[in-house]
């Protein structure tokens, strides 16, 4: 990038634009008030320009009212404790688990440590603002030529300062700023994930014991069926093929149990690593409670205009497409002149003694500019290319906006209807064991066959199981309700995700460099 010098003024020693007369720390006092004049004067005047569009938040299409809210369990009403596992719950574990989680979760402490990085990075960008270069310089040297040895010693400040004169670098702030933001948002989108898979995976496991229990109890059921069986053989009263048929019911009920123990363990591992664990016997932990939670009986949603404020993906969105509204004033300002101010203060002597006497010092002040004038066809199309990234992000936002709310209505709709199915496997279910119970006893009696007794029994297999299965379904849809709305994150307060950073953290991060000591303060 080429400079053309505006103008310059030098004053070291033996140059042409050196003072005649004695009193040069008089003259460079009066020059170095002038020049800091002119630079005040025109950073103010730089102040009142900034080239390129201002942000305006966008509208996004959001329905009036959830489809469903007519029904009983819901409520258009905010939810009023943002704990909503524990108000959903009211289950002891689950809530020390999530507190576990949140302390130790690594996903979580991650993003937090990304926050930090654009804590930085708009630090960097707010720094730009001033002058760019600051720089003391010094040498000493030795040197024999014509059999003359000689010294030379120079000490100096370099100062060069690129004016922010059409708002190129407060756009760039601007856009550090809105992705700072974002990466907050992204702080709070991995604690509403990470809550929501620690309570989902909590419910599954209460979940699997229950199907597990379920299972293990038909199975004591079918034993003594097969007992009943076997004995019935014994007294010539009926064909080995009841007691075959009998014995193929209880092994194949025998066979789930290792299924559900498997992913019963799978799910205990799945946890251990939520909680920032490697996996680990979790049964003294889990066993303080057992059953899988009870839904509660009405559910506050918000209204879906809520999403936006509270769904951290939705503010991502939205930030990231502030971040690049303010590019594009940074890629405009690109085909306007570059202006910059400076000047150089220090003093050059044979000897040490000597320096900073009156006629070894030197300055020199200067203004410049840069001005890529072939380059606008390059350039242009930089802006161009800015603007379409930035009409793609918003067509993402307002799809994300559409997204939110289809996630929203699919978890209502599954917990809806989850809940209905649940009332008639309910009633499915206590008519199942009725029928085992009366069937065994019709058996004993010789008033039916066995046919009629193993598909009860098998029937009832099924029904306890599906049962389990529903009773953790509306569990785990509400948690998708829950987390579809975006609730969870607001326990965090004005907190910032850099203070929730373990002490632990912050401490290896002061013995690598001390230069992020007032940052973690």
């Amino acid at each position: 990038m080429s400079r053309d010098s505006l103008w310059i003024y030098d004053s070291r020693p033996g140059s042409v634009g050196r003072p005649a007369n004695s009193r040069a720390g008089t003259s460079l006092l009066k020059m170095l008030r002038f020049s800091l004049a002119g630079m005040m004067l025109m950073l103010l005047v730089s102040g009142c320009i900034k080239l390129g569009p201002d942000y305006v938040r966008p509208d996004a299409e959001i329905q009036p009212d959830w489809i469903d809210i007519e029904d009983s369990q819901l409520s258009g009403d905010p939810p009023v404790d943002p704990r909503w596992w524990h108000t959903a719950f009211q289950d002891p574990v689950l809530d020390q688990l999530v507190e576990t989680a949140l302390q130790q979760n690594l996903s979580l402490r991650s993003a937090g440590l990304r926050v930090l990085q654009s804590q930085q990075q708009l630090a960097i960008a707010i720094g730009n603002q001033f002058p760019q270069q600051q720089q003391a310089t010094g040498t000493a040297i030795r040197q024999k030529e014509s059999g003359l040895t000689f010294n030379n010693y120079n000490l100096g400040f370099n100062l060069g300062w690129e004016l922010d004169f059409w708002g190129r670098f407060r756009r760039l702030v601007e856009s550090e700023s809105a992705l700072l933001d974002a990466s907050v948002a992204g702080y709070d989108a991995a604690l509403v994930s990470m809550v929501s898979q620690v309570s989902q995976n909590y419910i599954l496991i209460r979940t699997f014991e229950e199907r597990l229990a379920a299972a293990k109890f038909n199975i004591e059921l079918q034993e003594e069926s097969f007992r009943i069986a076997k004995a019935k053989f014994d007294a010539g009263e009926v064909s080995d093929l009841d007691v075959r048929q009998a014995e193929t019911l209880l092994n194949n009920t025998r066979a789930s149990v290792p299924e559900l123990e498997t992913s019963l363990q799978q799910l205990k591992n799945s946890l251990a690593i939520l909680l920032g664990k490697p996996p680990h016997d979790m049964n003294s932990l889990l066993a303080a409670s057992s059953g899988i939670p009870d839904a509660p009986p009405s559910v506050a949603l918000g209204m879906p205009q809520d999403l936006i404020r509270r769904r951290p993906d939705v503010r991502i969105a939205e930030r990231q497409l502030a971040a690049q509204s303010a590019q594009i004033g940074f890629a405009v300002t690109e085909l306007y002149p570059h202006l910059s101010i400076g000047g150089t203060i220090g003093s050059s002597a044979l000897k040490t003694r000597d320096l900073f006497e009156s006629d070894t010092e030197f300055w020199s002040l200067f203004g410049t500019f840069s001005w890529d004038v072939l380059n606008y066809g390059r350039l242009r199309s930089n802006v161009r290319l800015q603007d379409a990234l930035f009409q793609q992000l918003l067509v993402d936002y307002r799809n994300q906006v559409l997204q939110a709310q289809g996630e929203t209505e699919n978890a209502i709709v599954a917990f809806l209807k989850s809940n209905q199915q649940l009332t008639w496997y309910e009633a499915a279910s206590e008519a199942s064991r009725r029928a085992v119970d009366v069937a065994v006893i019709q058996y004993q009696e010789g008033e039916i066959d066995f046919n009629t007794l193993i598909t009860t029994l098998a029937s009832n297999v099924q029904q306890q199981d599906l049962l389990a299965a529903t009773e953790g379904s509306v569990a785990t849809n509400l948690v998708q309700v829950y987390r579809a709305l975006g609730g969870g994150w607001e326990i965090r307060g004005q907190q910032d995700p850099v203070d929730l950073l373990p002490a632990a953290t912050k401490d290896e991060m002061r013995e690598r460099t001390g230069a992020w000591d007032g940052v973690l303060e």
